[in-house]
């Protein structure tokens, strides 16, 4: 196996995000790309990203699954330069990661066994689709964690409101003129821990994708040119309901 990125940003800053969930993955690399997903220790969400084929410069691979320590991959990850190129090439038991810019520098990380049960991304549902600018929605998720530990996703009157109560409470309302709305009037709360993490990926792009459901896992997509990487987020229910 041989691969050769010429903007390793794109891997990155996925791998970045991944590890925000977990810290151990396997990392597909075949005919289609380079792709992984797995869930979350507390199994409350699940994480799917795919990089295609036609991201690579050079793309030399049969189906090989690689049990990468995300910690160790993220820190070699960020020693590319702004106009590094990054190849990945499988060896014996390891991945050797070569970063060339004006010189080359060679890594080497040691492959793992993961013992944890290989999972693919749902097929699921939704009845409801919101398309919100990313700056937006950080802001409305970051109100909301001022104030409690979840927060509601409703559609009510075509309008898409993200509300959180706590003591004290924060409410963000985007009309139809600030956001694609399609759907049907629902609500569905969701852990601001989680989605916290989630908003980190809605800062590498302009929009970002929800679907969702009354008391229906969340959807949350983040899509770029050349890289996909979705969110799945089991949903919040209190004891008291």
């Amino acid at each position: 196996m041989r691969v050769k990125l010429e903007n390793p940003a794109l891997l990155s800053k996925a791998i970045e995000l991944i590890s925000e969930l977990v810290l151990e993955v396997r990392l597909k690399v075949n005919e289609f790309g380079l792709s992984i997903s797995a869930i979350d220790p507390a199994k409350v969400a699940m994480v799917g990203y795919k990089l295609p084929k036609s991201a690579f410069s050079e793309f030399v691979s049969e189906n090989e699954t690689l049990g990468i320590n995300l910690d160790d991959f993220k820190k070699i990850l960020k020693r590319c330069g702004a106009k590094s190129s990054l190849i990945l090439e499988k060896t014996e038991g390891s991945l050797k990661i070569i970063i060339q810019d004006k010189i080359k520098r060679d890594f080497t990380l040691a492959l793992i066994e993961i013992e944890a049960e290989d999972k693919e991304m749902p097929v699921l549902e939704f009845s409801n689709k919101v398309v919100v600018e990313s700056l937006d929605l950080i802001s409305a998720i970051e109100d909301a964690t001022v104030v409690s530990e979840s927060c509601a996703f409703e559609i009510k009157d075509g309008k898409f409101i993200i509300e959180a109560k706590g003591i004290n409470s924060a409410r963000t309302e985007f009309p139809n003129e600030s956001a694609e709305i399609k759907g049907e009037d629902c609500i569905a709360k969701y852990s601001l821990e989680y989605l916290q993490k989630f908003i980190k990926g809605s800062k590498l792009i302009e929009y970002t994708t929800l679907e969702f459901a009354k008391d229906h896992p969340l959807k949350f997509s983040v899509k770029a040119e050349h890289m996909e990487i979705d969110f799945i987020l089991a949903p919040r229910v209190d004891q008291d309901e």
